[in-house]
């Protein structure tokens, strides 16, 4: 366990960071679920809505260091690929 009031508040700081980033993940591939499962149904404009809030969600992830750019950018090109194959 940490002696020094520095250590303990870094101590404190990375679990609340590791609940956010945790949070955020989550977040991230629940909303991937929910335009994956969109894009099945063959509904291209429910799909491209929960394409929409889906790219939303990962450009923040990576502005936020959570995921690196180009997985991002690999996953939003994933599934825009997947809503044009719908038509």
């Amino acid at each position: 366990m940490a002696n020094h009031k520095s250590a303990i508040k870094r101590i404190r700081q990375t679990a609340t960071r590791t609940e956010r980033n945790r949070a955020e993940k989550s977040r991230m591939k629940s909303t991937r679920k929910v335009a994956l499962a969109a894009i099945e149904a063959g509904n291209k404009e429910d799909a491209e809505k929960a394409a929409s809030a889906f790219a939303s969600v990962v450009d923040k992830a990576a502005k936020r260091n959570l995921i690196h750019p180009n997985k991002a950018a690999n996953l939003k090109s994933k599934t825009a690929k997947a809503i044009a194959a719908i038509a």
